[in-house]
């Protein structure tokens, strides 16, 4: 099946925020927002804006009604700075006025002054100085000081990952409307439609029930808008409750870059012993997580690093420890993987620093120390239906490893200038959210008289096609026509009390309260065929292609007349669907628990050719074995493949987010910051599908399939490592993201000896 969007996508017809007609009377936001990292404000004069024509209101902290406090985890971001500056672009006033120009042209007229204080971006520091988000967190197993002893072979050493831009394709913004008895409706870009009602109702000093937030969809989210979308949304009906008019905000791309927060930026310390056999025999890791200025969600970030820190390999002595480092830059917040990517780098970085040392191809350590199941995990979970082993050896079967290795080993002989690198990134991803309470969902079904069905769920669509799937689970559910089905805007009217859409676990949550919904109508209606044909066991009811089958013959009662035949019957043909992820916990007192519903395994093989001459590079191929489950959607799900893959490999080859020590954001437009495009592909992608018929909780046994691909993007930064190697074997300074074309240019000639 198709994704549902495609048509109205490739016609330009879908429908975003920014494309909802403009209702009479509407005032344009924009924000005026902070120049430097850090200081106090000294003065804010507005008198000059305030004069220009078609200006209508200048909104202050002191303007608000409620508590100026959007922080999520912690409360300690204001949605408007109340006099303390913390990082460049925080929001300070928002004006409002009758054109988007006008706003913008009165933010300029803005005289602020302030005090500077000192700037802190770099994490380590923060760290030095007590500047910690929430408590340090450390995750043990086994008995690692005692490990050492038993360990052959011990390497040490530093790993650092680079931040990353979302650049959703669609920006921040929002529309808000007043409605009567101080009501507020929004319409929003954002992931998580609850979150942002919170923020609203916290600011405007209302309870919930008032404010209304509708998604139809989003132009890309990529965790960016999980939680950053509600100070925009919180400012836009901040401004229509004020006024009494519709307001719209909506950031251009400067804006968004300058004032939204990354993926996390990490530094980290790493120990790995290894005994004869090449096994693990003990790790440790300590990770510096650059937060930016407020926690927004990372400490959440932080936690999720830890999950995944050993990667696909059993390590039974371990020491994880991390701590969240308030810097002088905007919060860092959620970014596809959720620092998961980060974690798993450092270990990869440690097995391939490990091998250096030792005199062995990396890829023997890690097929060595693969998951297999009733191995433990650090965080106290037991690995059930591992497929780690048995995706990397039909990774190295069907695409001849062995081979490749070979060719790549003829070709780095026969080439002096140009040397090929070859990496092989297994990947172990849990799914679940880590924080147990939000694995819940809820679905709303209606089938209406006439035989359609509409659908509400809290599943945002984001171009990863959930609602395609929500729209199979239907379709299959009643065995009717696509066509017949509808899925609703997501609405927190009709769906309250959302988990955001993240995590991977969008379509198994929303899906399997759909699911549950559809189940019970359809229990319903075969029950009123059971009265009706006077049988005695439900069982022999069955429905095929729109008709009721009786012992597996045909009726003369179709899906249309089924219904009709209930409605006059006055047979309830509504249903709200309600799930909650059973045996997901942990306890953080201990940092021990079954935290997550399922696992996702996979094998990606990465070859790339690196010009050392002028330290460009071209990935020749990336071949991946992945871990599907039962996939419900092929298509779909091998675009989130592809699409996850690049992504990763954007992450550690070309998208360098780049602060100064004033925190000032120096790739701050499309001309400084560069993702893939068609030409920095791998020239040849291949995905298997390595199906499964375990019995686990993913919705219809098709396992999650949004975050884990962006891990195999890994593997590219120890391919062209692997190839730099080839060319100068004292190259340094191998285990940073991104490898960039002038990183690699130095580290081609770095110590070198001809």
């Amino acid at each position: 099946m198709k994704n549902i969007d495609s048509y109205t996508h490739t016609r330009g017809e879908s429908i975003y925020v920014d494309d909802l007609p403009i209702l009479g009377g509407t005032l344009f936001a924009a924000i005026f927002d902070a120049p430097l990292a850090h200081g106090k404000i000294t003065k804010l004069d507005l008198t000059k804006a305030k004069a220009i024509a078609g200006v209508k209101h200048i909104i202050t902290h002191k303007d608000i009604p409620g508590e100026n406090q959007i922080g999520g985890i912690f409360p300690d971001e204001p949605a408007l700075s109340d006099g303390d500056i913390h990082f460049r672009g925080q929001p300070i006033a928002l004006v409002l006025a009758t054109s988007k120009k006008i706003a913008h042209e009165a933010i300029k007229a803005i005289v602020m002054e302030a005090s500077e204080l000192p700037v802190i971006v770099d994490p380590r520091e923060a760290a030095e100085k007590g500047e910690l988000i929430g408590p340090v967190r450390t995750f043990k197993i086994g008995e690692v000081d005692k490990a050492w002893e038993q360990c052959a072979h011990i390497v040490e050493g530093r790993a650092d990952c680079n931040g990353q831009e979302h650049l959703y394709i669609e920006g921040q913004g929002a529309y808000a409307f007043p409605v009567e008895n101080d009501c507020i409706r929004v319409v929003s870009s954002t992931q998580g439609p609850t979150q942002v009602q919170r923020g609203i109702a916290r600011v405007l000093g209302l309870a919930m029930h008032k404010i209304e937030v509708d998604v139809r969809r989003l132009g890309g989210g990529f965790g960016g808008k999980e939680d950053q979308a509600t100070p925009f949304a919180v400012l836009a009906a901040l401004g229509a409750f004020l006024s009494k008019k519709p307001v719209k905000l909506i950031l251009d791309r400067e804006e968004d870059l300058r004032m939204t927060g990354k993926r996390h930026p990490y530094t980290s310390d790493f120990k790995i012993g290894l005994d004869e056999q090449l096994k693990i025999i003990a790790y440790e890791a300590d990770f510096y997580q650059n937060a930016g200025a407020a926690a927004d969600l990372s400490p959440a970030v932080l936690e999720r690093t830890l999950f995944h820190a050993t990667n696909a390999y059993f390590v039974p002595n371990a020491r994880l420890t991390a701590r969240s480092c308030r810097t002088n830059l905007p919060p860092n917040t959620a970014f596809r993987g959720f620092g998961g990517p980060q974690g798993k780098f450092v270990m990869e970085a440690a097995i391939t620093l490990a091998a250096e040392q030792i005199g062995v191809d990396r890829a023997l350590i890690q097929k060595a120390n693969l998951l297999q199941d009733g191995d433990e995990f650090s965080y106290g979970q037991i690995v059930e239906n591992c497929e780690a082993l048995k995706t990397w050896e039909q990774a190295a079967a069907d695409f001849d490893l062995q081979g490749m290795r070979d060719r790549v080993t003829a070709f780095n002989a026969q080439h002096t200038t140009l040397k090929k690198g070859l990496a092989v990134m297994p990947i172990c991803f849990g799914i679940s959210f880590t924080n147990t309470p939000m694995n819940h969902a809820r679905a709303l079904v209606h089938v209406y008289q006439d035989g359609s069905v509409g659908v509400s769920t809290g599943a945002v669509e984001m171009g990863q096609g959930v609602n395609t799937k929500m729209l199979q689970i239907v379709a299959q559910t009643f065995a009717i026509a696509p066509e017949r089905i509808k899925i609703e805007t997501t609405n927190t009217t009709r769906v309250a009390n959302t988990s955001p859409t993240a995590a991977s676990a969008g379509a198994d949550l929303n899906g399997k309260a759909l699911q549950i919904a559809c189940s019970a109508i359809l229990l319903r209606l075969k029950t009123f065929v059971q009265q009706q044909f006077k049988l005695e066991q439900l069982e022999t009811i069955s429905l095929h292609d729109e008709w009721v089958y009786i012992d597996g013959q045909k009726t003369d009662w179709s899906w249309q007349q089924l219904v009709t035949n209930a409605f006059v019957a006055r047979i309830q043909l509504s249903e709200k669907g309600h799930y909650a992820t059973p045996r997901v916990k942990f306890d953080k007192t201990t940092e021990k628990g079954h935290p997550f519903a399922y696992h996702v395994y996979g094998t990606a093989i990465t070859e790339v050719t690196v010009d050392c001459i002028r330290g460009i590079y071209e990935f020749d191929r990336v071949d991946i074995v992945h871990d599907f489950g039962q996939s419900m959607n092929k298509m779909i799900d091998k675009g989130q493949i592809e699409g996850g893959l690049v992504q990763g490999m954007g992450w550690v080859t070309m998208e360098e987010l780049s602060y100064n020590q004033e925190g000032r954001l120096l790739s701050s437009a499309l001309s400084t910051y560069k993702v893939p495009d068609v030409f920095s592909v791998p020239k040849v992608i291949n995905v298997k599908f390595l199906e499964t018929n375990h019995s686990n909780l993913a919705i219809l046994k098709s396992k999650a399939v949004g975050e884990p691909p962006l891990m195999y993007g890994i593997g590219a930064h120890f391919a062209i490592t692997d190839a730099i190697k080839a060319f100068n074997p004292n190259a340094k300074g191998l285990l940073s993201t991104p490898m960039t074309h002038e990183r690699v240019l130095m580290a081609l000639y770095d110590s070198f000896e001809q």
